[in-house]
């Protein structure tokens, strides 16, 4: 086990350096910073000087090794349009976009789990026909429309629940969230639902499709010529089975949810780093650019590794392999 959690660190290091390098091009080929910083009418004295106070006039990779040692740091420098440090922006807008994601993951797991064991004990009937049939609608529809239709229904038409914003938040150290107010409830959950509902229908269509594969197999056949319980050999033998693709999915899926709930966050105006991205790309505020993407990597690394791990408690071939020394 030390052994492989070594190795993937390693793995996980050299990606972020990877990652970090492609971040750090955007200094170099995506407009200049200095220019944005002084302005079009800045004198030649004044750019050689600050390009001098910010180390741009150094070679080229002994910029990335400062921009590296600072990134390890968790600093990327000052945000071009809102001259306020990038990782404090991205420390006020983190706990909005986390809460939002964690929920949408939970819910589409919660739900997408149990459709998609029902649907694969009763296929062929017509209830488990209309959960595939609505799972594909699910897959189909952009996020974008998914959430203009709810805020169409729920909040113009019946008034349930607010439009846009985060709602009323609560302090707790450092992190401030919504999760203990009732209207940060009524504010989270057409962004929560909207965000779900695509991972919903992969889970479930995922779950009924390796059901049906593991319920297949010889080991299935021995238990039921036990005399096994269905209940027993459902659950205990072919759910647990099928949990080794549904976790790696589920893990990279939550890091697919932080990463690209920038649509959702648009549309609802949800106040997290999505939102922050999509203003730094209009604007080319490059160091929140590259400070998202960083984050966004390190996140998908740390949630891979921990999926990996997950493969150890659920899959018992994995330990007996572990111990043979394979």
């Amino acid at each position: 086990m030390f052994a492989f959690i070594l190795r993937r660190l390693v793995q996980a290091v050299i990606v972020m350096v990877v990652v970090a390098f492609i971040a750090f091009l955007l200094f170099q080929y995506v407009g200049d910073p200095v220019v944005f910083l002084l302005g079009q009418d800045a004198k030649p004295d004044q750019i050689r000087q600050l390009r001098a106070d910010l180390g741009l006039d150094q070679p080229f990779f002994v910029q990335f090794w400062h921009f590296l040692v600072h990134a390890a740091q968790g600093e990327f420098g000052l945000s071009l349009r809102q001259g306020a440090s990038v990782s404090r922006l991205i420390a006020e807008r983190l706990p909005a976009t986390v809460e939002l994601s964690v929920v949408a993951a939970i819910l589409a797991l919660a739900v997408g789990l149990p459709m998609g064991v029902y649907a694969a004990l009763r296929r062929g009937s017509f209830s488990s026909q209309s959960l595939m049939a609505l799972s594909l609608l699910g897959v189909s529809l952009p996020t974008f429309l998914i959430g203009i239709l709810l805020i169409l229904v729920f909040s113009v038409w019946l008034g349930w629940f607010p439009s846009f914003g985060r709602g009323d938040t609560v302090q707790i150290g450092g992190w401030r969230s919504g999760l203990f107010t009732l209207d940060g409830w009524s504010h989270l959950a057409l962004p929560a639902i909207t965000l779900a509902i695509f991972q919903l229908t992969l889970i479930m269509r995922l779950v009924r499709s390796e059901m049906l594969e593991v319920l297949r197999t010889d080991y299935i056949k021995f238990a039921r010529a036990r005399g096994l319980s269905d209940r027993v050999i459902h659950f205990r033998h072919a759910l647990r089975n099928t949990m080794v693709p549904v976790i790696t999915i589920t893990g990279l899926q939550l890091g697919s949810l932080i990463a690209f709930a920038i649509i959702t966050e648009t549309v609802f105006q949800w106040p997290g780093m999505g939102l922050l991205f999509i203003q730094a790309v209009t604007y080319a505020d490059i160091p929140i650019m590259a400070a998202y993407l960083c984050l966004i990597a390190l996140i998908f690394v740390l949630i891979n590794l921990v999926v990996d791990l997950l493969y150890f408690v659920v899959d018992p071939r994995l330990r007996v392999s572990a111990q043979a020394g394979h």
